[in-house]
């Protein structure tokens, strides 16, 4: 455990560093919107973009890995969503953002840098394996449950196709047939931004909690927090485990992928719909600060 948490401090202390340098005023509201700008349209996609194109991508389709992981999701998605309506009287769109809160991991700021810092270059293959169809699988589920019938696929598939990430993946494929024939000067240079996304990441989260706080109340975010910090991860250890066949070193992957704390895009989806705001925030905001012990927790045990 203590192991553990020598891998997990850094990664949450450089969330503090940002989330102290926006309380004291250090850096203001601007700036963190445009590292995590930066983040999103350049550095992350740049790191996806390299992993893609030269990493070692396996003969093996991932069937398997990514039914353990998206089965987890589905089922703690639904678990969240139920409670939600039924213990805590939250409808409509609400009902859909407490679900959403509780599946969807947050990456981009936690999920990449901490699994590359604790598996190392090993881990960016099934890592990138879940990013590329993470947040296409989850924003369109979100949108279709929001809007219903109404929902337009041309507007679904319109957001997707322009997102930093999914550009970055449709690159990084792209470019893998010729990317020894590209000169090295280029890839140096993406490497370089790809290197600047897990610091910069994890600074514009801990100014982006700054401005979170507990807005609505304890009881309804403590239980998401749980699902997705306890349950989900749960989940996927033993589908991966006992019932689907993933590679032994894969496993680790996805447990931590789904042990990240509630993901920003739940906050983003309330705010585009106008409810469900202080929920969203709230449960951001104490998934993250648990996620220092739990995920901690489930790197002891996925790495014992």
């Amino acid at each position: 455990m203590i192991d553990a948490l020598l891998v997990v401090l850094p990664i949450f202390g450089l969330v503090l560093v940002g989330f102290a340098a926006r309380r004291r005023g250090i850096i203001d509201e601007a700036a963190g919107t445009g590292l995590t700008q930066f983040v999103f349209a350049i550095a992350l996609p740049s790191l996806i973009l390299d992993t893609l194109a030269r990493g070692d991508v396996p003969l093996a389709e991932p069937w398997g890995y990514w039914a353990s992981y998206f089965v987890a999701l589905a089922v703690v998605w639904a678990v969240a969503g139920l409670l939600a309506r039924h213990a805590f009287g939250r409808v409509g769109v609400e009902a859909v953002v407490a679900g959403f809160s509780a599946a969807q991991s947050n990456t981009v700021l936690i999920g990449v840098p901490l699994i590359l810092k604790a598996f190392g270059e090993t881990a960016a293959v099934p890592l990138f394996l879940l990013v590329a169809i993470h947040l296409p699988i989850t924003m369109s589920a979100a949108t279709l449950l929001v809007e219903g019938r109404g929902a337009s696929l041309g507007g679904i598939v319109r957001k997707l196709v322009t997102h930093p990430i999914i550009v970055g993946i449709a690159l990084g494929a792209a470019l893998r047939p010729v990317a020894g024939d590209l000169p090295e000067p280029l890839w140096r240079m993406i490497g370089m931004l790809a290197d600047a996304a897990a610091p910069a990441a994890l600074v514009a989260m801990g100014i982006a909690l700054a401005r979170y706080g507990l807005e609505a109340g304890l009881p309804l975010p403590a239980t998401i927090a749980a699902a997705k910090l306890l349950l989900h991860p749960l989940l996927v250890f033993l589908l991966a485990t006992f019932v689907f066949p993933v590679p032994e070193a894969w496993i680790p992957v996805a447990v931590m992928f789904a042990a990240c704390p509630s993901g920003i895009n739940a906050f983003l989806l309330a705010q585009t719909y106008r409810s469900g705001v202080g929920l969203a925030s709230s449960a951001v905001a104490l998934s993250t600060a648990l996620a220092v012990v739990t995920m901690a927790g489930w790197l002891a045990l996925v790495t014992t």
